[in-house]
Parts: structure tokens; C-alpha cells; sequence
């Protein structure tokens, strides 16, 4: 007996993967997505596809213009100022509160080696998503299918608000040893001082990232995408 494939499921598992391309960076902020070329590329159904674009553009990563279709969303300033203060509450609050021997300490460490790797390639984006990899590791030390699952939606708008700035270089090279740094300290057993350094660490990302994007909107009179 055939079994046919639960079109939710379905769904999910392609925004799912759609969301993980936006993370890598496969997709620019403002590029069009051409339906007919995406669902072949995926292979499923146009009403499939169209029923992904409305979960993800209900999601923010998105954007629907009539007569114009789907394109891949532009964040705003207000909104990486949002991303920044959500991952602060997170983020430290899962560094701090950590268990010391959590198996998401081994993810913590394959993430930084690999970061280590790409930047002796000088593979920046491929920083950029080790770097993400490694954040993603320090929210599952809070064991919340729920705060894992927010975490990627708010993982794939962060690396688009990165893919408006165009310097990966800039943007990644800094926070290799950092990670490396908040690594150590939560080995060492002071998940406190890491979770402070952590902080620092995001207030720092936040302040360069917004400052590059209030450059490009002085260069393109003030618009994006």
C-alpha cells in the first residue's frame, strides 16, 4: 500500500530547510525566489512551495508583494536591535544556568574548531556559520525544544541583516577567539564569567553590526534592498 506523505510534515520540513539556507547564507536579503525554480530545486509541488512562503513569511524572513511574488526579506534596524536584545535574554541566561558536563558543550567545541579551520581558508561565511552553529549549541544548554526552534527562526533573520553588510571578513574573523575565550571559561567550571563575557561579546557584535548598517543606508540613501 502506498503511503502518502502528510502535506504538514512536508511543509515543515521544507521551511525547515529553506530556513537552514538562509543561515548558510544562500539566499540575499532582498533577492527575488522564482517558485517555478524552487519547487523543481526541492521537488515538491508549487501549492506546497506557496504554502512554505506563507509560514515563512508569517515568520518575518519573507515578504509577499502582489504583482511581484516572494522575495527574501530586508531586516530593518529596529528589528537587529530586537534580534540582540532577545539573544541576550537567551543566550546568557542558558550560558549561566548550564549543567558543566552538557552534551552541548561537544557541539560548543566542534563549532569552534571549525571555525579555527575556515579561517586559516579564510572561508569567512563559512565562519559566519560556524559562529552560528556555535550560538545555536550555547541555547540547546537550556534543554527547550521551544527556545531551540524560536532560536533558529531568529538565527536565519540575524544572517540576513549580515548579508546586507557584504564584508563576511569583518563581520566573523573577531569572534572566533571569542568563542574560544567563553569556551574555556565554561570548561574551567565558571559558566557565571562566561555568560558576563558572552554579554559583552553580543553588545559588541550589536554596536558593529548596526554601525555598518547605518553606513549602507547612507550609501544608499537610505534604502535597503
Amino acid at each position: 500500500m502506498k503511503v502518502v506523505a502528510d502535506p504538514q510534515n512536508l511543509t515543515e520540513r521544507i521551511a525547515h530547510e529553506i530556513r537552514g539556507k538562509l543561515v548558510h547564507g544562500e539566499f540575499a536579503p532582498g533577492q527575488r525566489l522564482s517558485e517555478a525554480a524552487l519547487s523543481e530545486t526541492l521537488a515538491i509541488s508549487r501549492n506546497t512551495l506557496r504554502e512554505v512562503f506563507r509560514v515563512l513569511t508569517k515568520e518575518g524572513l519573507l515578504v509577499h508583494e502582489p504583482n511581484k511574488g516572494v522575495s527574501v526579506a530586508v531586516p530593518s534596524m529596529a528589528s537587529i536591535i530586537d534580534i540582540y536584545r532577545v539573544r541576550r535574554m537567551i543566550e546568557c541566561q542558558a550560558l549561566a544556568q548550564a549543567y558543566p558536563m552538557h552534551p552541548a558543550r561537544e557541539l560548543m567545541r566542534k563549532a569552534v574548531d571549525s571555525a579555527m579551520l575556515q579561517r586559516e581558508a579564510e572561508d569567512w561565511p563559512g565562519v559566519g556559520t560556524s559562529n552560528m552553529e556555535f550560538h545555536k549549541a550555547v541555547v540547546e544548554l537550556a534543554d527547550s525544544e521551544r527556545l531551540n526552534e524560536m532560536f533558529s527562526h531568529l538565527l536565519a533573520e540575524l544572517r540576513l541583516a549580515f548579508g546586507l553588510l557584504r564584508d563576511p571578513h569583518f563581520l566573523h574573523a573577531p569572534y572566533v577567539d571569542m568563542n574560544l575565550h567563553i569556551l574555556k571559561l565554561f570548561d574551567d567550571g565558571k559558566p557565571a564569567e562566561a555568560a558576563t563575557a558572552l554579554n559583552n561579546y553580543l553588545v559588541h557584535s550589536e554596536r558593529i553590526i548596526l554601525a555598518a548598517y547605518a553606513r549602507r543606508l547612507v550609501e544608499t540613501g537610505n534604502k535597503l534592498g
